[in-house]
């Protein structure tokens, strides 16, 4: 009996893994359909397609595109969670954002730039991709936010910054950049982080006196 109910619930384990995989698999074929056709343009047949799936199977995980981008908002969100309670302000606060900069500016494949950007401009004609970047954009400026109050209370930056309005343009910025990536192929968002950073010590006032970085900028 003992045996039965471990092989049962292996199985279960098994299935849900497979069900997950799945799942990632249909959220990277859509990503794949949003940036080549646009997400107006995007029919859930050529998702499946993508996927190598029937309708029915893939209506079985996402009823709508919309339930697709929320997926992949999921997804995402869970990434970038990760990344802000794994930080080490040990290593100083502006170390910290440089390298979040540099991964987000700079090493995010072209395909996650230009479906952000697609998800963005989306928003603008569908209330509810609107509401699913709404919320996205909400933790985000909450991790910010922390991450700013974090600093402060060790010292490395001015503790009576308005974070909320900083974590906002921050935000703003990084839009910006994705943007530019998105429209012009030449863009080279490793030469802006310096001038990004300058900018991000001067609104916090950088209180660790450590001057330029170690890539060459300062505030």
């Amino acid at each position: 009996m003992l045996q039965c109910r471990i092989e049962i619930a292996m199985s279960r384990v098994v299935n849900v893994q497979k069900q997950s995989n799945r799942r990632d698999e249909i959220l990277a074929a859509a990503q794949r359909c949003f940036v080549r056709s646009g997400f107006h343009q995007t029919s859930m047949h050529e998702i499946c397609a993508e996927a190598g799936m029937s309708p029915g199977n893939l209506y079985r995980y996402f009823p709508s595109k919309e339930a697709i981008i929320a997926g992949i908002a999921e997804r995402d969100r869970a990434e970038v969670a990760r990344e802000f309670a794994n930080v080490d302000l040990s290593h100083g606060f502006f170390a910290v954002l440089e390298g979040m900069a540099k991964h987000h500016f700079a090493a995010r494949p072209d395909e996650q730039v230009k479906l952000c950007t697609e998800v963005m401009a989306e928003a603008r004609r569908n209330p509810e991709i609107a509401r699913i970047s709404a919320a996205f954009d909400a933790d985000v400026h909450r991790w910010l936010v922390e991450l700013c109050q974090a600093a402060a209370e060790r010292g490395d930056i001015a503790s009576d910054v308005d974070f909320d309005a900083v974590a906002t343009m921050l935000m703003i910025i990084a839009d910006g950049v994705w943007w530019r990536r998105a429209l012009d192929p030449k863009f080279k968002p490793e030469a802006v982080l310096p001038i990004f950073m300058d900018i991000t010590r001067h609104m916090l006032r950088d209180q660790s006196g450590a001057g330029r970085s170690a890539n060459g900028s300062g505030p």
